[in-house]
């Protein structure tokens, strides 16, 4: 294989000889000319503002694999282009004419020693000519800047042909025999003498002086079996590609394989980064250790390759093996120049695979080598990587922060004003919106939560850094969630899928559609879950980590459809699949909705002791971690309920108060009406009926904005109880008693259909049977009656099922 030179160079270089010698007409001249830039310039440097679209990288990379297999996009580019000159029927065939007029190794060498009079003459070169006493080349005629894109093109053609050694140079010569074959009908037409052997000269000579046998023995030994094979036949070789192609290939691979972790994937720093991480396709990857095989020198990305296709498998052992294998190859050459990247992405592995003390010690020791070296970049990164750790861990670096400022608040402010100072402005605009998040899960001032984001988006817009908006996007969402806003919320799901999916990491796009399936499941809707979560690029999930969440996202949604059903076995069943996990396996958000979700099957079980010690263990642990504001919140308002469902719900007012009051100060509207509907049950079991009617009336209609079924349910449920509690006082025959009781119909009415969306067949049941009583009350033994046959229905259906 050839460190750079190929057919398809050739034919480049063929190409760009026609435009000099102005056989290009200027109609078709730009066609032309944007062929062979697309080709020899990289359009990420030609447009460094801008940042390159997913889709032109994947056009990119099947263009330059397209012309390395085959000839038929020259083809397409000039078949159909009028030549200037009017003896010839068209570019196509001036182009073939250049071709095959290669007709042997010593014409490939004479068409590579011509190169130089492509060139432009320079004012020394002129003079020398002058004084030599030989013709000077006229002043109208076209010539290539050395500096040129395309002058730079072919004075390297020339170099490294001048390079290659005998053995390398006939290679060549034969790979541009095989590659130009498909052609050979197209010239048979124009040439009525073209024969068998007119693709070398040498062959085609010695035919009429030879002996067959002879001339048999002579190709057998130049060409091999080639001459038996038809078309493009390689002869048992991989495709001609060049060391240079295969490395543009392998980069190329890196881009849609390598996902940013925190924004701040290292290897962003050494090559193009894209965000949309995914595994190798499994013919890609078996095309590309094809090409490897053919190669005597094979390129160290082709490590970094493996590693980062090992890592999304799952596979640690071979992943930290390839690791090894390409920063060794790295440091030999470039004396431990990189040996700081090293060391993240050593820790970035760690931490996917579990090993969080090891990890944690990688990175400093990054940090370390990386102040060291004086390399601000990487230091900025490894900073930041130990923050959001940090946040997502905070017992592996509780002692860190103690002794230290790596890891903690100070940390992220430090990272904000030497991301400005330096102008890593990826990294500046992470560290604001991560202060905002900091903001927002501590509870602080929603204005100044906003402030930042504000300012994060500022920063996004005036340097159009498309690949950190996803990020934006996400912690938006999050706002609107605890603001109890669900439709802007889901609005702003829908944004980020619309417009943000291409420049986004698959996990992030993974979490956007576990929230919007998540907010149709608590509207009931499990169906369209489902079918968000299944509309997933397949391939995006072969990857290891994202294909673990994808099944969490999927278990934690069977979970919740079991309970509403009333299905204690599947549950349960699901329960021990989701807590098999370690707890430092998930992440700190997910991992939580697990141990509520397995709250909530422990209440369906009746076995509240052991819901009782969960809760208690978990508010412990986000004590001692000071996470966030709205686990604490949620834990309380748990602790209520599980009093309520033990008979003793006067004992959880406290906690029902501590929990609105937190919710209410950190504006986490969706746990105020839950902490609400909360206190209306203690009240309700207190005898305050007229209290507890006034505040669920005033609380349920910013509850149904938040579109949650179950708790609107719940307080369609309570509101009858007060209601039936208020008509308790009142005489037997008295019209305000009969109208309490209407007002108690209807809100059991509205709740039923709530519990029907949901699916959950006891509350359905208790519906009605509140519904029987309450008929029984007023003397309406028929409609009684109806009732009670509907709740034994429904409860044998329920039987059935399970």
């Amino acid at each position: 294989m050839s460190r750079f030179l190929t057919p398809a160079k050739m034919g480049l270089l063929t190409l760009i000889e026609l435009y000099v010698e102005g056989a290009v007409p200027g109609e078709c001249s730009i066609d032309v000319l944007s062929f062979l830039t697309s080709h020899l310039v990289d359009s990420e440097l030609a447009t460094p503002a801008k940042c390159p679209d997913f889709n032109s990288r994947w056009r990119r990379a099947e263009a330059t694999v397209n012309l390395v297999i085959s000839i038929k996009d020259f083809e397409r580019l000039l078949n159909e282009n009028a030549s200037a000159a009017p003896s010839m029927r068209g570019l196509w065939y001036i182009f073939l004419a250049k071709l095959w007029a290669v007709d042997s190794l010593h014409a490939l060498h004479a068409f590579f020693g011509r190169l130089p009079s492509l060139l432009s003459k320079s004012k020394e070169e002129l003079r020398r000519l002058a004084e030599a006493g030989e013709k000077t080349p006229p002043a109208d005629e076209v010539g290539l800047s050395r500096s040129s894109p395309f002058g730079t093109f072919v004075r390297r053609a020339h170099l490294e042909f001048g390079r290659l050694r005998f053995h390398d140079a006939a290679e060549l010569w034969k790979d541009f025999v095989k590659y130009r074959q498909s052609t050979a009908g197209h010239w048979k037409r124009r040439n009525p003498a073209f024969s068998r052997l007119s693709f070398d000269n040498v062959l085609l000579l010695g035919q009429q002086s030879w002996r067959q046998d002879h001339l048999v023995d002579l190709a057998s030994v130049a060409y091999g079996d080639m001459l038996h094979h038809n078309g493009n036949s390689t002869d048992g070789r991989t495709l001609p590609v060049s060391t240079d192609d295969i490395a543009r290939l392998l980069e190329f691979q890196v881009e849609q394989i390598q996902s940013m972790f925190l924004s701040t994937h290292p290897s962003a720093c050494l090559f193009p980064r894209c965000e949309y991480g995914s595994r190798l396709p499994v013919e890609i990857r078996l095309q590309l250790q094809d090409l490897l095989s053919d190669s005597y020198m094979v390129p160290s990305l082709s490590h970094y390759v493996s590693f980062i296709d090992a890592w999304r498998a799952g596979d640690y052992p071979t992943s930290f093996d390839y690791l090894h294998r390409y920063f060794d190859y790295t440091i030999h050459h470039r004396d431990r120049l990189f040996y700081q990247y090293a060391l993240m992405n050593l820790a970035a592995i760690q931490a996917d695979f579990g090993c969080y003390r090891e990890a944690v010690a990688a990175m400093l020791e990054s940090v370390s080598t990386a102040r060291e070296n004086r390399d601000m970049k990487c230091l900025n990164f490894a900073l930041n990587w130990l923050y959001q750790f940090g946040r997502s861990h905070p017992r592996f670096v509780a002692e860190l922060e103690a002794h230290s400022m790596l890891g903690g608040r100070e940390s992220l402010a430090f990272l904000r004003d030497k991301a400005k100072e330096t102008g890593m402005y990826p990294l500046w605009s992470s560290a604001i919106w991560s202060e905002a998040k900091l903001v927002l899960e501590s509870g602080e001032s929603i204005a100044t939560c906003t402030e930042l984001m504000a300012r994060s988006s500022q920063v996004l817009v005036e340097r159009n850094m498309v690949g950190n908006f996803p990020a934006q996007s996400c912690l938006h969402v999050a706002l609107w969630d605890r603001l109890g806003l669900s439709k802007l919320s889901n609005i702003s799901s829908a944004v980020f899928l619309r417009s943000h999916r291409a420049n986004s990491s698959f996990e992030d796009e993974l979490r956007v559609v576990g929230r919007l399936a998540d907010s149709m499941m608590a509207q009931g809707q499990w169906k369209t879950a489902w079918n968000l979560l299944d509309s997933l690029d397949e391939n995006s999930l072969r990857s290891w980590r994202p294909k673990n969440l994808w099944t969490k996202y999927r278990a934690m949604g069977k979970l919740k459809e079991a309970v509403h059903a009333g299905d204690a076995d599947g549950a349960g069943e699901i329960v021990c699949n989701l807590l098999q996990s370690k707890h430092d396996d998930l992440e700190p958000g997910l991992q939580f909705a697990i141990d509520m979700l397995h709250i909530k099957y422990l209440i369906m079980r009746k076995n509240l002791p052991a819901a009782f010690e969960k809760v208690g263990r978990l508010a412990k642990e986000a004590q001692d971690d000071g996470r966030d504001v709205v686990l604490g919140t949620k834990l309380l308002l748990t602790k209520a309920r599980l009093l309520e469902a033990a008979g003793r719900p006067q004992k959880g007012f406290s906690a029902a108060i501590k929990a609105a009051n937190a919710a209410w100060g950190s504006r986490l509207m969706a746990l105020l009406w839950q902490g609400m509907g909360t206190i209306s049950a203690i009240l309700i079991s207190l005898g305050e009926f007229e209290a507890a009617a006034e505040l669920l009336t005033a609380v349920l209609p910013r509850a149904l904005e938040w579109e949650d079924v179950e708790l609107c349910g719940w307080l369609y449920m309570l509101l009858a109880d007060s209601e039936v509690g208020k008509a308790s006082k009142y005489p037997h025959i008295a019209v305000d008693r009969v109208e309490c009781f209407g007002k108690a119909i209807q809100a059991l009415d509205k709740a039923g259909r709530h519990w029907l969306a949901m699916g959950n067949t006891k509350q359905r049941g208790e519906v009605l049977a509140k519904k029987a009583t309450i008929a029984r009350f007023v003397g309406n033994r028929e409609a009684s009656d109806t009732y009670a046959a509907h709740y034994l229905a429904l409860r044998s259906e329920a039987v059935k099922v399970v």
